[in-house]
């Protein structure tokens, strides 16, 4: 839909390095990549599950193992874990990485199903400050809609500050010591953050591409039931899982709560949507659509905001993406009345935004969010069913009724 303007040469030459080989590590900084590899085996790479760094924090231990629990939108016959220090201001070292699936929810690893994992043939590998490392491929058959446990060992004895996802909405687990190939009973701490692990990436042949989930804590899940998988890109991938296997898709979710479109945030919340494009719509991984549902937070906590401001950025969005060949799905904004910082004036940006989102033809395809969890008979407002009781966040029935909303066939 809409016509697509050409940018300059230098954002048209945007690299998309495709990462089927093995065995291979990557080291990304500043947009450089260095890859040591041999021929690919059967299948294509893509993103199995991933989340987006926001900022950098002190570890929660020392010395300690941290088994991260991470839910894949797809199956394959290998995996492939990525490593993300974005935000860190020092190197950090991983001295042993395993991944498992669990014998049960929770912490414990099925002993006969934990693997090893390498980075160029070695179990140790450096993070740099502002950079990504991505490992060997681990021969694993796993399963779409299944848990991955994915344990590292942190050698260091100091608490130092490394780059993590803030709100997971999961019980993650902490051990002293080396505990990657450990069972459940070392792991007697938790954490509700994923310190450090950026994405796993599946080899398969069942799905055909991914699609990213951007956006803010409506994306990241906020309302929905810890534990559960619940928010609305994991039931989106449900729905793919269920078409025929040349036509179902892959699902990170790229959200991060507080997330603004235009301008960055308090640290937790991560930079600007428009400045971290270029991390967190990972190349090589098959990317085909990013459904964008972003703005609420600009609306709400940046006085004076105008709709011609968010249009100007969405613009600015949709043509970075273009020009990467990946389709952009735009989402209207929810409602949000009762909300603490709900006002007339930013209702009306979010009308306003919403009206150009749904008729001015820039986006591929348009996902009516708003229709979909509004109050019929009060529009400003979510629908009593859909609220998880803040007025912002939809809850588990809202964040089914958003993935119900998707239009498969324009992915």
């Amino acid at each position: 839909m809409g016509s697509r303007r050409l940018l300059p040469a230098a954002l048209l030459a945007v690299v998309l390095t495709a990462l089927v080989v093995t065995p291979a590590v990557l080291v990304r900084r500043a947009g450089l990549e260095h890859r040591r590899s041999t021929p690919a085996r059967t299948g294509h790479w893509l993103g199995g599950w991933g989340t987006a760094q926001a900022t950098a924090d002190r570890l929660p231990c020392g010395h300690c193992t941290l088994r991260n629990v991470v839910h894949l939108s797809v199956g394959g016959t290998a995996v492939r874990i990525r490593l993300a220090n974005t935000y860190g201001k020092r190197a950090v070292t991983i001295g042993h990485v395993t991944v498992a699936l669990p014998a049960q929810p929770g912490a414990t690893a099925a002993p006969a199903l934990l693997r090893e994992v390498t980075f160029a043939g070695v179990r140790t590998v450096r993070v740099p400050a502002g950079a990504a490392v991505a490992s060997d491929p681990v021969p694993l058959t796993v399963t779409g809609g299944r848990d991955l446990l994915v344990s590292l060992y942190l050698p260091r004895r100091a608490r130092v500050a490394v780059s993590y996802h803030p709100s997971a909405h999961q019980t993650n687990y902490l051990a002293g010591g080396d505990a990657s190939t450990a069972g459940a009973a070392p792991f007697r701490h938790t954490t509700t953050h994923w310190y450090l692990l950026d994405g796993v990436d599946v080899r398969t042949a069942d799905a055909t591409g991914t699609v990213v989930a951007w956006g803010d804590s409506i994306t990241d899940g906020t309302g929905s039931s810890t534990d559960a998988n619940r928010r609305w890109p994991d039931l989106l991938a449900d729905r793919l899982a269920g078409r025929p296997p040349g036509r179902r898709h892959a699902v990170l979710d790229a959200g991060i709560a507080g997330n603004r479109l235009v301008r960055d945030g308090p640290p937790d919340s991560g930079v600007s949507a428009l400045t971290r494009l270029g991390t967190d719509v990972p190349a090589g991984l098959g990317v085909r659509t990013v459904i964008v549902l972003e703005g609420i937070n600009d609306i709400q906590f940046d006085r004076g905001v105008t709709a011609a401001a968010l249009i100007a950025g969405y613009r600015t969005m949709v043509a970075t993406l273009h020009a990467r060949g990946v389709r952009v799905v735009g989402s209207t904004l929810l409602p949000y009345a009762g909300a603490r910082a709900w006002t007339p004036a930013g209702d009306a940006v979010r009308v306003a935004v919403n009206s150009w989102i749904r008729t001015s033809g820039v986006f591929d395809a348009v996902l009516d969010a708003d229709a979909a969890l509004r109050d019929p008979a009060d529009p400003s407002r979510l629908t009593t069913e859909y609220d998880s009781g803040d007025h912002l966040h939809p809850g588990d029935a809202g964040y089914a009724a958003l993935a119900a909303t998707v239009d498969l066939t324009v992915l």
